[in-house]
C-alpha cells in the first residue's frame, strides 16, 4: 500500500516523492528510541498489573 501510495505521488509530484524517499529512513530512526520506550512502558503496565491482579486469579483458583 505505501509503495502504490509514492508511486502515485512520484507521479503527481516527483521532487516531493524523491524526498520522502531520501528522508523515510532518517525518521525511521529517530523514531526508534521512542518505540523502545513505549515497549519498556507497556511491559512495566503489564507488570504491575499483573502483580494486582494476583490476589484474584489465586483466589479464584480456589
Amino acid at each position: 500500500m505505501k509503495f502504490l501510495l509514492w508511486c502515485i505521488l512520484l507521479v503527481l509530484c516527483w521532487p516531493l516523492a524523491l524526498l520522502a524517499l531520501v528522508l523515510y529512513p532518517v525518521v525511521w530512526l529517530l523514531l526508534l528510541p521512542f518505540r523502545v520506550v513505549g515497549i519498556a512502558v507497556g511491559g512495566a503496565l503489564e507488570l504491575v498489573s499483573a502483580v494486582i491482579l494476583l490476589p484474584v486469579r489465586v483466589l479464584r483458583a480456589i
